[in-house]
């Protein structure tokens, strides 16, 4: 079974989801940056849905579950940014609701199909570098800062799920959007995909009796966050010393 979906209808939904977002946002007005502080560090926490690639749905947001997130940001330049998370997700299916069809392994060359069923929770923490596509700030200035930004990023993390008492490693990738609400205070809307080396995350590893390496026919999962930061530890670019 193929469960990565190609990128296009992968990415198809969060685009929509970011372009409407950004024509919802009017422009902001132009104003002048003079003592604006720098922040090196956002604490704040998400709340968002997630979904599984893996041997019971393969589809885009099929078994769709709830996520939680808490988040620490460390801001490196209005560019870049590199964000540490903990992540939550419930992981749920049955292979009832999939097409392939699932042999009965111990009975040798049995018609009968096998129907496998998962319940539990992932555990997610991970680092990701996060890429602005335009300088992020709260006032513009001659700097051109913008308070609407759209973001790529990339990572390492480790999972844990207790549906299938599997640990391993993922590979995080996606886009993202943040919203400077006010001077210290963000929003932003994340899209991760977690590709994973491991088949166990769902309690079901390789049905059809042939196990693959790398992350071919492995089990994957994405999370969808809106998030909520507020920045601390502030800098004054015009000081030579801290505040």
């Amino acid at each position: 079974m193929l469960r990565v979906h190609s990128t296009l209808r992968l990415l198809r939904l969060p685009a929509l989801l970011l372009f409407a977002f950004c024509l919802w946002m009017a422009p902001v007005s132009e104003l002048k940056a003079q003592d604006e502080a720098y922040y090196r560090l956002e604490l704040g926490g998400g709340i968002g849905c997630g979904f599984g690639v893996n041997d019971l749905g393969s589809k885009l947001y099929g078994n769709t579950s709830i996520a939680g997130q808490l988040v620490a940001r460390f801001p490196l330049s209005p560019r870049m940014a590199i964000k540490v998370s903990a992540n939550y997700l419930k992981v749920r299916g049955n292979s009832a609701n999939v097409k392939d069809f699932y042999p009965v392994l111990s009975a040798g060359a049995s018609p009968d199909r096998m129907i496998y069923e998962a319940s539990g929770e992932l555990i997610d923490i991970g680092g990701l570098y996060e890429l602005h596509l335009l300088p992020y700030g709260w006032l513009k200035g001659y700097q051109g800062y913008k308070r609407i930004v759209p973001y790529l990023q990339i990572g390492f993390g480790l999972t844990y799920s207790t549906a299938g008492k599997a640990f391993t490693a993922n590979l995080p990738v996606g886009f993202g959007v943040k919203w400077k609400i006010a001077e210290r205070l963000n929003a932003g809307l994340s899209w991760t995909f977690h590709f994973t080396p491991s088949d166990k995350l769902d309690g079901v590893e390789a049905p059809h009796g042939i196990k693959s390496g790398g992350f071919r026919n492995k089990d994957h999962y994405n999370l969808t966050v809106i998030s909520l930061t507020y920045d601390l530890s502030p800098r004054c670019p015009s000081c030579n010393k801290d505040r």
